[in-house]
């Protein structure tokens, strides 16, 4: 690893042939000062990330691809959306999309090694897809990335070259969770099983459920991501303190990555670990809880797309439904409320007319109540979704077109 300035890493980028495709870290580890001197360097190139978070390069000659839509890349012209589970993307990197150039952003040198911190995610696979054509690595190396371990830990001899930018790591905007959040969060808590594993995906839902799981005890953690709720248990003892928590990426408050940094209960893992639905069903009683923006009475979710236009993609709700399904007392469960109150309208409808995320889960959950999916017939899923799940104002209208769609509906 060669420590450049950046006017030197903009000859080298400048120098690349072509329309390299560049895969940078993505969610709130993005390497931005490696980016801005890529953008200024290069006239072409194709940007892969992952949940992109932030301002992002929006001209001529740029052009955004990826598997899982965030806002950086939400609604830009130039995008180009790859549907995959996440635990397939490394495969996408080693086969259709073979990468030129990786950015990531690390710690700062220690023992000859740096550490990927708070997201290993596609990242380790993006190094060996692109040292398997004779690309470059990059890492911009910033002392306030956490150590963490695991699949994080690379060697420095793994890098070609790194730029050095001191500056503070990204965090959501924190949102607390409403009533109705609160609400969905205490109906799924009351579905864990005692000594369960975890998997909860992004958004208020998922943090209102661990929020209404502090008083639990041995809990455990196997999750292709966490943030502030699983620090939340750790100090209110929820957790198996003999249990590693397993995941492939992070983001939340400072303090969460300064409880990460050189943890060693924390045990950081590339996707096709983390997601491989095999490796999920060996956790004893893992529950997966995801959200939707839209279920219907086939009992199929999609978390995907908004008027027919991608939203954010599959990522890893479908390997972690099929997963906890596998798992011995496992649960996969769709949690959302049943009103969309920006849009005015029932998140339940007779049926999806896009794309499906996921389907056959155990239960799905609303502030309204719980459906029971896993062993019932079709018929009894959607009377249950229906009368469980819907608001009030939707069920007449439901009941009606579930009718003509041939479910008998009291």
């Amino acid at each position: 690893m060669r420590v450049i300035s950046e006017s030197h890493l903009g000859s080298v980028l400048g120098g690349l042939p072509g329309r390299p495709r560049v895969v940078a870290g993505g969610n709130f580890a993005t390497p931005r000062r490696a980016l801005a001197v890529l953008d200024g360097a290069a006239s072409e190139y194709r940007l892969f990330m992952l949940n992109a978070q932030g301002e992002l390069p929006d001209r001529d000659g740029v052009e955004l691809e990826t598997p899982f839509v965030g806002a950086g890349m939400r609604r830009r012209a130039r995008l180009r959306y790859y549907p995959s589970r996440l635990s397939l993307v490394p495969n996408l990197l080693k086969e259709s999309l073979p990468p030129d150039v990786v950015i990531v952003q690390t710690s700062m040198p220690r023992n000859g090694t740096v550490s990927l911190g708070i997201e290993v995610n596609i990242l380790p696979a993006a190094v060996e897809a692109a040292r398997a054509r004779g690309g470059l690595v990059i890492a911009q190396l910033n002392p306030r990335m956490p150590y963490t371990f695991g699949d994080a830990v690379m060697a420095v001899d793994e890098i070609d070259y790194a730029i050095e930018s001191d500056e503070p790591l990204a965090s959501p905007v924190p949102r607390p969770p409403g009533d109705v959040a609160r609400e969905i969060g205490g109906r799924v808590a009351r579905l864990v099983p005692e000594r369960a594993a975890l998997q909860l995906g992004i958004g208020a839902v998922p943090d209102a459920v661990l929020a209404s799981l502090l008083d639990r005890r041995g809990l455990g953690i196997w999750s292709e991501m966490f943030s502030d709720g699983v620090l939340a248990l750790e100090k209110a003892g929820a957790l198996d303190p003999d249990t590693p928590i397993t995941a492939s990426f992070a983001f939340g408050s400072e303090e969460l990555y300064d409880w990460a940094d050189r943890n060693e209960r924390v045990r950081m893992l590339r996707t096709e670990k983390t997601n491989d639905p095999s490796l999920i069903a060996r956790q004893p009683r893992l529950v997966s809880v995801n959200s939707a923006l839209q279920v219907d009475l086939y009992a199929q979710a999609n978390a995907s797309r908004v008027r027919g236009v991608i939203y954010s993609g599959f990522g890893g709700q479908t390997d972690f439904v099929v997963g906890a399904l596998h798992s011995p007392g496992g649960r996969a469960i769709i949690a959302l409320p049943s009103w969309h109150p920006r849009a005015d309208v029932s998140t339940v409808i007779p049926r999806l007319s896009g794309p499906v995320t996921s389907f056959q889960h155990s239960f799905i959950v609303s502030e309204q109540g719980t459906a029971t999916i896993w062993g019932r017939d079709s018929a009894s899923q959607a009377q249950q979704i229906v009368d469980q799940v819907a608001h009030p104002s939707a069920r007449d209208g439901l009941r009606e077109q579930g009718r003509e769609l041939g479910f008998p509906l009291r």
